[in-house]
């Protein structure tokens, strides 16, 4: 579970996740049952990762002049502690062909609450079972579904990068975001650009120096990808067993901030689109008993998000050297915090 923090915390979706043996397991089921587990199981993760990635685009209305730049450090916490729809899911023994709940209908009923990779649920244990031969007891295996990062303690999914702005024709800036490619322990890299515009439209007015705030529009887009790489892990551990994922999220706002020397306080409207792809790549054993296969490359986990976000926060300038802090409501609410040094 360690590995599954740490991941986390570098690159905002927990793919280290798929490397414990505690989902490893679920192939025992078979293909078709991993992967329908896995899309119920990953896909509120995708989803708060897809709102986290979007955020951090602006910190004022007011675009720099021709020649301005700005080069920020930005990170973003998008919390999920109160989302206890996105943080579990019911199983349903009727959407598997092989997986069942230990103690079925006899203990309970054939449904029950689990966690997705953002709860903290423990405890439920389920079994495939396979016939081996006439006559013969059917060959059984049991073990107890994953739990996810709330179970860790952690109830948000981080996001940083570097972004720099620059400003070029009157009321018109460009942006860039950078996460270079990261290596840690060999088997987990990740890295991160995107590249956005931003208009000032105040700029074209007559006497848009003295008037006292500004509006603009934003565009973003971000994208993300990462692998991780974990051969000869679990019970079910086979050869080159890796997931790569990719995330492509959009940003649209129309901001307004003052135009204070100092301190200065903005605000947003916007929508943010996003998905994700998630490829589990290598050779797998699936199913147990004489019924069992090695698969290779199994299947691929998508998952679309979007919504409306609003947002408020504040800008503190001395000299070249400036901080900000906002608060972004959306159906994932992101904190974020920028460091940044700028000229003009």
């Amino acid at each position: 579970m360690k590995r599954i923090v740490l991941f986390s915390m570098m690159c905002s979706f927990s793919l280290g996740l798929m490397a414990q043996s505690d989902f490893s397991d679920v192939f025992a089921a078979g293909v078709e049952d991993t992967e329908r587990f896995a899309n119920y199981y990953f896909g509120p993760l995708s989803e708060a990762a897809i709102f986290s990635m979007g955020n951090g685009w602006y910190n004022s209305a007011d675009a720099k002049p021709s020649g301005g730049f700005e080069i920020s450090l930005i990170g973003n916490i998008t919390g999920f502690k109160n989302k206890g729809d996105k943080k579990a899911f019911f199983f349903d023994e009727a959407n598997y062909t092989n997986l069942q709940l230990v103690g079925g209908s006899d203990a309970r009923t054939d449904t029950q609450l689990v966690s997705s990779a953002l709860g903290d649920i423990e405890g439920v244990r389920v079994f495939v079972e396979a016939e081996v031969g006439p006559g013969l007891p059917a060959q059984r295996q049991e073990f107890e579904l994953p739990s996810g990062l709330a179970s860790e303690g952690l109830n948000f999914v981080p996001t940083a990068y570097l972004q720099a702005s620059l400003g070029l024709i009157k009321g018109l800036e460009v942006k860039a975001r950078f996460l270079p490619n990261i290596n840690f322990d060999d088997d987990v890299e990740f890295g991160l650009f995107g590249a956005g515009l931003q208009y000032d439209f105040t700029k074209i007015l007559p006497g848009d120096k003295i008037l006292p705030v500004a509006i603009s529009a934003v565009i973003g887009y971000t994208n993300l990808n990462a692998s991780y790489d974990f051969t000869d892990q679990g019970i079910l551990a086979g050869e080159d067993q890796r997931i790569e994922t990719t995330f492509n999220t959009w940003t649209f706002a129309a901001v307004a901030s003052t135009r204070l020397p100092i301190i200065n306080f903005y605000g947003g409207f916007g929508y943010i689109t996003g998905n994700s792809t998630t490829d589990v790549l290598g050779n797998y054993t699936a199913g147990i008993g004489p019924l069992s296969e090695t698969v290779t490359d199994p299947f691929s986990i998508e998952r679309e998000a979007s919504g409306v976000t609003a947002n408020v926060g504040t800008k503190l300038k001395l000299g070249f050297f400036r901080l900000n802090v906002d608060y972004t409501i959306a159906e994932f609410s992101t904190l974020t915090a920028g460091i940044n040094f700028g000229f003009r």
